[in-house]
């Protein structure tokens, strides 16, 4: 009843606390506005990041101090790197750092964690390297009204009732509070989103599933079969990394830059609404957190792990073929050998005459005249959007 009562005071504290930040942001006209980097639509308020935040750290150190908690549990050492985290992103969110110091911070603060935890030399560097991968994963995931905070929702789920079959009361407590703050900030982030929680909010949530994750494998029982089950939870944001990846590496872009190449952008070209983007990336954290529970639980054959991983590569390989760098490819040039005519001059305007050359045929003035009778010839649009105009991906 303890971890109950803590999970609907975070609820709580979390839907006032957001609307209290929101209210500030646009008294204050503290507004996140659209640019080539961030691809909302309009002026937006921010930083609901820090309600969440701040009602997780505050209610489980609470529940901890109450002695809901198992006693050693490394529960505060979480919460704390956690906190620390969110707070480089609340900075992040307030003046854009560079990407490569922000991925050091973060590797930085993945060690400090498992050094806490106790874990050997080679687990720890595994598991650093795991925290960083999924802080990363769940804050790019980021970008679409309700997305990431649906997904963290279904995985912290998941990780929850792992934790409860092992009877870790401390993860127990910890995944139940956020869980609960996610749900409360679902109320202000859903379609369409009046504040959504930057970077402040989504490495804090991915620091701390990614930790519980670490924490759970650490001392689960060989029977659990963690090393595949866990990983199936994490099914969705692993999907939305390895796409982003894969898909720059083959267009020879940069790896760390953000951009409009995500599962929720691919969606939105091929006329996804952004409620449907969100329900879709719910769905697949459904199987997966369901899948990877009952094989925790030793209720299905660890091969069964093998299920939503496999669906999850082959949405990946479909999500390819969705083109999301610019537009259609340009026309071919001129055939070699044929150059521009004398005298022949073009305009960036739509619409705007060209003269035709002096040696130009009766029939084509002809042609012309009828062309410039029937108005302005505008060209076609391109057959795709930019991924810099997709403007619904956060409202």
């Amino acid at each position: 009843m303890g971890i109950i009562t803590s999970g609907v005071v975070a609820l709580f504290i979390t839907v006032v606390l957001t609307a209290g930040i929101r209210r500030t942001t646009l008294r204050r006209r503290a507004l996140d506005r659209p640019d080539g980097r961030k691809r909302h639509a309009r002026p937006m308020s921010y930083l609901g990041g820090v309600a969440t935040v701040l009602s997780v750290t505050g209610v489980g150190w609470a529940g901890s101090e109450l002695g809901l908690a198992e006693p050693g549990a490394p529960v505060l050492p979480l919460l704390a790197v956690s906190g620390a985290v969110a707070a480089f992103g609340l900075v992040h969110d307030l003046k854009p750092l560079n990407a490569w110091l922000r991925l050091a911070a973060q590797v930085v603060a993945a060690a400090v964690f498992v050094s806490l935890a106790g874990l050997s030399p080679m687990v720890g560097v595994l598991a650093a390297l795991w925290i960083v991968f999924l802080t990363n994963a769940f804050s790019t995931l980021d970008n679409s009204d309700g997305a990431m905070a649906t997904v963290a929702v279904v995985t912290a789920t998941g990780l929850l009732v792992c934790a409860a079959l092992d009877g870790r009361s401390g993860v127990v407590l910890l995944l139940t509070v956020l869980v609960a703050a996610l749900t409360g900030s679902l109320v202000h982030n859903w379609y369409p989103a009046r504040i959504f929680p930057g970077e402040c909010g989504s490495l804090f949530t991915g620091f701390v599933l990614a930790g519980s994750v670490v924490l759970l494998h650490a001392a689960a029982p060989p029977e659990r079969a963690a090393c595949v089950a866990l990983p199936v939870l994490m099914v969705v944001a692993v999907a939305d990394t390895a796409l982003v990846l894969v898909s720059r590496r083959r267009a020879a872009r940069p790896l760390l830059p953000d951009g409009g190449d995500h599962i929720a952008h691919r969606l939105r070209r091929i006329r996804f609404t952004a409620p449907g983007v969100a329900v879709v990336l719910g769905f697949g954290a459904v199987v997966g957190a369901l899948t990877g529970t009952l094989v925790y639980a030793g209720l299905l054959h660890p091969l069964a792990g093998l299920v939503p991983s496999a669906g999850a590569l082959l949405a990946v390989v479909a999500l390819l073929r969705i083109p999301v760098y610019g537009g259609p490819p340009r026309r071919s040039a001129r055939p070699a050998g044929r150059r521009r005519p004398a005298g022949k001059r073009t305009t960036g305007a739509v619409g705007a005459a060209v003269p035709a050359p002096a040696s130009t045929s009766a029939s084509s003035t002809a042609a012309s005249s009828t062309a410039a009778a029937s108005g302005p010839t505008v060209p076609p649009p391109p057959n795709g959007r930019p991924a810099t105009e997709l403007a619904a991906d956060r409202r």
